[in-house]
């Protein structure tokens, strides 16, 4: 017996330095984001200025910031060391007290196995963990320092107004107030012609396609034609242009109604689309679009800007909230979609 307490103390003991190497691993981590956004500050500055003295200060940072994130890496790899022993120790201890307890008859195989379990899941979460770090820094690194939001609006005068100048105003005030605000470039289009959206899309080469306007039910977006009347697009229009424009653009929303159906279809050749399953009243499409925008100049996810949009409504009392609907392309999750770099 005094073996296996021994046995188990040491378990304890190992298990409680484990945690507090985590500890420190996790304290150590959250150093990364300051120093990541001390070089994005400080490399947003280099480019707006001309001055040979803010330009060698910057560098500066940049160096200096650079070295504590490679200092950070090895006291991050110096740790996961530190943990991969006491884990292995861990699992010698473990394999030793279940040996003294089948000698003292205490415990039956099948219980044995369960423990071995237990420290092959313990060693599978920390590898998870340090290759969950891994990925979560190279998708801050492949995105954008900034974005562009391409707001294509047509409101033809053969059909009911929509306030479309409302929206955009709200949209673009909204990204001023969000904290990305400089790194969200907000462009609109008037007047929108079917000829105009692939000129368009050449010229800013954006990250967010924003229709916004009138659509049918038989999946059809309205532009305009040369004498200012609707001009009705197709589904397959729009995804053969996204289809062949898609190099950029991680997003296409659809704020028009009955548009769910294009959304659908654009998720094959870009990240993420929005479109209405009904149709979409005038207030309900301005507060959703102004508040999914600022949430998106916060850094926050697609799915946390969505869910945020869909709140605004609820909080004005506008009971359209199940109207809009998120799509993301197979293999994709919105919850890790970042478009404006946090």
């Amino acid at each position: 017996m005094a073996t296996i307490d021994t046995y188990r103390s040491n378990i304890m003991r190992k298990k409680k330095d484990v945690a507090k190497l985590l500890s420190d691993r996790a304290n150590e981590a959250k150093k990364i984001s300051s120093h990541t956004k001390k070089i994005l500050s400080a490399k947003q500055a280099i480019s707006r200025t001309k001055s040979l003295s803010t330009l060698k200060s910057k560098s500066g940072e940049i160096d200096r910031a650079e070295k504590a994130l490679a200092s950070i890496e090895k006291r991050l790899a110096e740790i996961d060391g530190k943990i991969a022993k006491k884990n292995k120790e861990i699992a010698d201890e473990e394999r030793k007290l279940i040996q003294a307890e089948e000698r003292e008859g205490k415990i039956r195989l099948q219980e044995a196995e369960r423990q071995m379990k237990r420290v092959d899941d313990t060693l599978g979460q920390h590898s998870e963990l340090h290759l969950q770090t891994q990925q979560t820094l190279l998708q801050l690194q492949s995105i954008p320092e900034k974005i562009s939001v391409l707001f294509m609006a047509s409101n033809p005068i053969n059909v009911p107004p929509l306030r479309l100048d409302e929206e955009a105003r709200e949209i673009g005030e909204m990204i001023r107030k969000s904290e990305h605000r400089d790194s969200v470039s907000f462009v609109t289009k008037w007047a929108v012609r079917p000829q105009d959206v692939l000129q368009a899309i050449n010229e800013e080469n954006p990250t967010i396609i924003h229709f916004s306007g009138h659509g049918s039910d038989e999946d059809e977006i309205v532009f305009q034609n040369p004498q200012g009347k609707a001009k009705l697009v197709s589904k397959e229009a729009i995804v053969q242009t996204m289809m062949s424009s898609s190099d950029t653009i991680r997003l296409v929303f659809f704020n028009t109604c009955f548009s769910y159906g294009q959304a659908q279809a654009v998720i094959e050749h870009v990240d993420a689309a929005i479109g209405m399953n009904t149709s979409i009243g005038d207030e309900a499409a301005r507060v959703f679009a102004a508040q999914f925008y600022s949430s998106i100049g916060f850094g926050r996810s697609l799915k946390t800007a969505f869910e945020q949009a869909r709140a605004a409504l609820m909080l004005e009392d506008i009971p359209e909230e199940n109207t809009p609907e998120l799509y993301v392309k197979e293999g994709l999750d919105a919850s890790e979609i970042i478009i404006v770099r946090p």
